[in-house]
């Protein structure tokens, strides 16, 4: 028989929690359920969900996918037991009131199929009846000797021998009660404390877990950063690690369902059952709960960092229009060189040898000189990586020479984290056909500068490195998070059509990359898109996918001025009306189309106009907006990267010295800030300003605290 569990109302419990409308919330289910993605529901979907953000539809999506998982998983239940014969109408109510997965297993469990226990071959020899006198405390004259005589058998020929066995049962019977391991694990989150120590012949060389050779923390204050590296250093056999609570409190537990009495002869079969049962089964399987928990918590958390940075990292502004000079630095091997135009077009590659064992400097200088000079590029970008920064060094002597010349020229530190996967890549093999794998990086760094979004989705999002713990994190999770960042960024910025590559159209809601492969084909044997609707062209491309990529896709000098702003084709009418009021063209001068359109907005209200074009507010509000400033990359508003003409070296700073700085990494204990030196500098989360927030590439203002060169650490402090 199956059950009907969708009669609980999903969308007022999300709601209740995320404390939104339940209308709201029904609403993008009913979206989502439609095959909505996220970032079309977030931009043109306003008037339907109450004009709920990315993050928080995404929460939604995630909650609803839950619940209806645990509703699953309660049909499968109810189903196991009907077929067992055990469904009682008292323990179906409790499955179908139960509101969380532990909950529900602690019901399943005494009906859940087992291996073979002690409990269940005491129970095949009989036992059970003894068993069940001991949990009710039978209160009589007979001794335990004559309670026990009738359940002698061949297999059971001692009084001895059929306690144990009814011991066993009950034992398994207090662990298995779902009362008690709800109280037991409530207590446990609250009052346990979690003992680390250091395996005795354990090696750990680097000291990577000093900190927790001697460590002790209650439950509720362990912070996750603390979670994940117990785990990891309990993996690699460095640490050993438990959980204790104390006796008193796995004895409440278990007392409010079972409680022995005095005056019953089988009071200490009782007694002696528990302490076996709490011991051996019921504490085992609490620590094992609870610190699975702790680990899923710790690793959400993690995930979230990892997604924040990469966010940050991903919405870094562009620096367009610039001819860059990409080197990607190396001692043994050299340098690669490599220097794109504007449009990230390869010009130019070379190797050169500055630094050890080589030490050739002067050809250097005048390589690069020479590229500089016959490409007029004005910005070198150099990776983070080995002999960086003896590079800058290189960079800041050629600029100061080349500026004496009157050139403008700068450098800056490129994270270039991933750039390695990506030049071994097939993409990269396609993209930059006959060029060497090991100038593929410096291409790769180049481009990183002239547009962050476009070049980092070709590279898997674990390994852009703005993470801490990302390799012992729950991966598919870690996956589905990152996707949905670059997804979001992507969609968020829009992407030109007629330029995209494949990797960066696959992030386009709505398509997917067998679907980019094919837009970027016919883009290649039928030339430009010149409008939107020219989309639907493309094989596989049909109207649903249109809908929810088309107002994501940019067409720049195309036949409609329209197709070049975030307005969805399916408020072009709207769109048009508005200009018509305005008596403005959409492909009228910037500052005409602004001045007319504020006219408009003025002479009367937005909601008035709204129903009167049968548009809703955020709608019209968004076309407005648009129609303004028409595919405004929201990147353009950020500070832009520091660029530098001189090189630091830990030895220069001073303590109280300000600097700007460049946020490379957030973790859980502050801030990694680039500060140009080669070691990033450290902004504690206690010299941060409470409720302050930092994301990568976020500049910043910092001062000097404690410079340690030889262990290579500079902490920060906080300038306001």
């Amino acid at each position: 028989m199956l059950y009907n569990f969708l009669s609980v109302n999903h969308a007022q419990q999300i709601a209740a929690r995320l404390n939104l409308r339940p209308t709201q919330v029904a609403a993008v289910i009913e979206l989502l359920d439609a095959g909505n993605t996220l970032p079309f529901i977030a931009r043109y979907r306003k008037e339907a969900t109450g004009a709920l953000d990315e993050d928080q539809l995404r929460q939604i999506s995630g909650l609803i996918a839950s619940l209806r998982a645990l509703d699953e998983r309660r049909q499968t239940i109810l189903a196991s037991i009907e077929e067992q014969g055990k469904l009682t109408p008292e323990l179906r109510q409790q499955l179908l009131a139960a509101d969380t997965r532990a909950l529900l297993e602690d019901l399943y469990l005494p009906y859940k199929p087992k291996r073979r226990t002690r409990a269940t071959i005491a129970r095949e020899k009989g036992l059970e009846g003894l068993a069940d006198l001991i949990l009710k405390q039978l209160v009589t004259r007979q001794s335990v000797n004559q309670i026990a005589a009738p359940y002698l058998s061949d297999e059971v020929t001692t009084v001895e021998d059929a306690l144990a066995g009814a011991r066993d049962i009950v034992a398994e019977t207090v662990s298995d009660h779902a009362g008690v391991r709800k109280r037991l694990r409530e207590k446990a989150q609250r009052w346990a404390v979690v003992r680390c120590e250091k395996i005795g012949s354990a090696e750990d060389a680097r000291g990577v877990y000093r900190i927790y050779y001697e460590f002790d923390c209650r439950v509720d204050r362990l912070r996750p950063h603390q979670v994940l590296a117990l785990n990891r250093g309990e993996s690699e056999k460095v640490l050993r690690v438990r959980m204790d609570l104390e006796e008193r409190d796995w004895q409440q537990a278990i007392s409010s369902a079972f409680r022995s009495d005095r005056r019953s002869p089988l009071a200490d079969e009782l007694e002696m059952a528990i302490d076996d049962g709490a011991k051996r089964l019921l504490l085992p399987a609490i620590e094992r709960e609870v610190r699975r928990e702790l680990t899923e918590l710790a690793e959400a958390h993690a995930i979230k960092v990892f997604a924040d940075n990469l966010r940050g990292l991903l919405g870094q502004p562009p620096l367009s229009g610039r001819t860059v000079l990409g080197i990607d630095p190396g001692l043994r091997t050299g340098c690669k060189v490599a220097v794109v135009d504007p449009t990230g077009k390869v010009l130019d590659t070379t190797n050169i040898y500055p630094h050890e064992p080589q030490k050739q400097w002067d050809a250097a200088l005048k390589t690069l000189a020479s590229l500089i000079a016959r490409h007029r590029a004005t910005l070198i970008a150099i990776g983070n990586g080995t002999a960086s920064r003896e590079t800058e060094r290189l960079a800041a002597e050629l600029i100061r020479k080349s500026n004496q010349a009157g050139a403008t020229l700068h450098y800056l530190t490129v994270n270039e984290a991933g750039a390695s996967v990506y030049s071994a890549s097939p993409l990269a093999r396609a993209e930059l056909p006959g060029l060497d794998v090991t100038l593929r990086g410096a291409v790769s760094i180049a481009r990183r500068v002239q547009d962050p979004l476009a070049e980092l989705v070709k590279i898997d999002p674990k390994s852009i490195g703005v993470g801490l713990y990302q390799h012992d994190v729950n991966q598919p999770q870690l996956a589905s998070a990152l996707a949905g960042v670059v997804e979001s960024a992507v969609n968020n910025v829009g992407v030109e059509v007629n330029t995209a590559s494949a990797s960066l159209l696959t992030y386009v809601a709505g398509i997917g990359p067998k679907l980019a492969e094919r837009i970027v084909i016919y883009r290649d044997e039928n030339g430009p898109f010149v409008n939107r609707k020219s989309l639907l062209k493309v094989p596989g491309l049909g109207p649903k996918a249109f809908e929810q990529a088309a107002g994501f896709l940019r067409i720049r000098d195309g036949e409609n001025p329209l197709d070049a702003s975030a307005i969805h084709p399916e408020s072009y009418s709207i769109a048009t009306a508005v200009l018509k009021r305005a008596g403005v063209k959409a492909d009228a001068p910037a500052t005409l189309r602004e001045s007319s359109l504020a006219g408009l907005r003025a002479a009367r209200p937005l909601s008035e106009l709204a129903d009167e074009l049968g548009a809703g507010v955020p709608t019209l509000t968004d076309i407005f907006e648009q129609l303004v400033r028409p595919g405004r990359d929201p990147r353009s508003s950020l500070p832009a990267p520091i660029l530098r003409s001189d090189v630091l070296s830990m030895e220069d700073l001073q303590p109280g010295m300000r600097l700007s700085g460049t946020v490379r990494n957030v973790v859980d204990f502050g801030a990694f800030v680039d500060i140009g030196v080669k070691q990033d500098g450290l902004l504690h989360r206690s010299q941060m300003p409470r409720g302050a927030t930092l994301g990568v590439g976020d500049i910043i203002e910092v001062a000097i605290l404690q410079v340690e060169p030889e262990r290579g650490r500079i902490s920060l402090g906080w300038v306001e």
